[in-house]
């Protein structure tokens, strides 16, 4: 559906490819990155289609719940899954943030090594969403960056320092 908004992140990191793959889906490692200026809890993480990975975002007293279900895992090389915000179950359920948010986003994240550097690039695809909720997204997409954006600096920086 080439109609559908379609947000691109773009990263070119100092670090081999299965260094890069390990900080996206090792627990310890991706909740030191992912969520910035939150604190971001993993409760589960299974790498392998079918499988949930079921993140809280804490924000002071507050959470915010994210619940992912990959449907492709081809170490190192490419993830995809399905991503929703949560109710506190961990079932699907409408952004706290924006009303009109797409319930799902297909996610592809793919890395492909270049020397000793290795290029990211993520795509976010509403999923099976209403003529609302794909308004929405892509009127958000102009700031999208800002919230991947800080992330993608957390990484670089936690992969200096796994390096180091």
């Amino acid at each position: 559906m080439s109609d559908l908004p379609i947000y691109v992140l773009e990263r070119v990191f100092d670090a081999p490819r299965d260094l890069v793959w390990k900080t996206w889906t090792d627990p310890k490692l991706l909740s030191r990155w992912y969520g910035p200026n939150v604190e971001t809890i993993i409760h589960r993480l299974d790498l392998k289609p079918g499988g949930l990975w079921l993140v809280e975002m804490k924000m002071a007293a507050r959470s915010m719940f994210q619940r992912v279900e990959y449907t492709e895992v081809t170490p190192p090389a490419r993830l995809v899954w399905l991503h929703s915000s949560a109710d506190a179950d961990w079932k699907v359920a409408s952004s706290p943030m924006m009303a009109d948010w797409p319930r799902v986003l297909l996610t592809t994240v793919t890395f492909e090594a270049d020397g000793a550097q290795t290029r990211m690039r993520l795509t976010w695809v509403p999923h099976e969403a209403s003529k609302a909720e794909i308004a929405c997204f892509a009127a958000a997409i102009g700031g999208m960056d800002k919230g991947w954006g800080a992330g993608m600096t957390l990484l670089a920086k936690l992969l200096a320092e796994l390096q180091a």
